[in-house]
């Protein structure tokens, strides 16, 4: 326990974030083929789908995202004939959505997802594909202006066939702050960012929205078919349509890293003396060879301590230092969180 304490001044602290980045990448293969679906769980209630990077059963294996599809009672595809329940789901998801990611108006009523992300008007997205990324690989957000979407989207059986790819492009510097979510991008199907977009990126949520439109009017043939329309499919095999056309999906993930750094400053007359029991031998410093030798101690630890001189924290140095009344010492200390 310490005997003698040294306050900290408000130059002695300072504060720094860092944002460390991982990229992510993940490949068709996974979500389609390499495990013959056992990393594909369907649930009961089919309201979406959730991949695993290996067979879920496993312990091994990680959750990666989910898929799922909704559409707003706005939309051409909630009248369409269909059975009851169905719609309620896709227009449910919707909703859920619109609820964490975009809010509600002054009326209370939920908004719905726009086309520019302006909010005061203009087209709306009515149905929606959902890709809501897990936090293992999201991290803190996902960064900016690096998110790639590849996606097979010819009509043929071939699920690669022709390939289109969706960006965040120009996110980096251009991005909306109007969500209760946080953060997000537009996506485009290029990546100057041109044209109209096609959906949504919500960084902090690590959730990807995006138009069934990137898809071709026609429906698909063979194991990859769309079924009779948006409307006419469940949600499960709209997900299994989506996830067995994904070509590959890129991102890089962001770990906000917050310090405090303090400046610990030992000045030519301060610890000098140790209050290790073993400084001492038969009341003689044992680090003396004459009682006319400076004072001299070796610094090997910093305490952190509260207002009431409670111990909060430890600092071990790599090496001992070696303090006399000839030198002085600064020892920067930081607290990551």
């Amino acid at each position: 326990m310490a005997t003698t304490y040294k306050s900290l001044s408000a130059t002695d602290v300072a504060s720094t974030k860092t944002l460390l980045n991982e990229s992510i990448p993940i490949t068709g293969s996974i979500t389609y083929g390499t495990y013959s679906e056992g990393n594909i769980k369907n649930y009961s209630h089919q309201i979406f789908q959730s991949v695993y990077d290996y067979p879920y059963l496993s312990s091994s294996a990680n959750h990666i995202f989910d898929i799922s599809f909704g559409y707003s009672v706005n939309s051409a595809l909630s009248g369409a004939s269909a059975t009851h329940a169905a719609v309620t789901k896709k227009i449910n998801i919707y909703n859920q959505f619109a609820q964490l990611l975009v809010g509600y108006d002054a009326t209370g009523s939920i908004l719905k997802f726009d086309q520019d992300g302006d909010l005061t008007g203009g087209t709306k997205h009515n149905d929606l594909y959902f890709m809501a990324f897990s936090r293992l690989l999201v991290k803190d957000e996902i960064k900016k202006g690096s998110f790639q979407l590849a996606l097979g989207v010819s009509s043929s059986t071939g699920p690669f066939g022709t390939i289109t790819t969706l960006y965040d492009a120009g996110a980096a510097n251009e991005y909306r702050v109007n969500s209760p979510a946080g953060e997000y991008g537009l996506l485009y199907s290029n990546s100057a960012g041109t044209g109209t977009p096609v959906g949504l990126l919500y960084y902090q949520a690590g959730i990807a929205a995006f138009t069934a439109s990137v898809f071709p009017t026609a429906s698909f043939s063979g194991s990859f078919a769309l079924s009779a329309s948006l409307s006419g499919s469940t949600i499960q095999q709209l997900s299994d349509v989506l996830r067995q056309r994904i070509y590959n999906v890129q991102f890089n993930n962001t770990t906000e890293l917050n310090s405090t750094i303090y400046f610990c400053r030992a000045n030519h007359n301060e610890f000098n003396y140790s209050s290790n029991p073993t400084y001492l031998s038969s009341s003689k410093m044992v680090v003396k060879n004459t009682s006319t030798d400076a004072p001299v101690s070796y610094i090997t630890t910093v305490g952190m301590y509260s207002a009431d001189n409670e111990l909060l924290a430890v600092a071990k140095l790599s090496e001992p230092l070696k303090k006399d009344p000839t030198n002085e010492l600064t020892i920067r200390v930081r607290l990551d969180y």
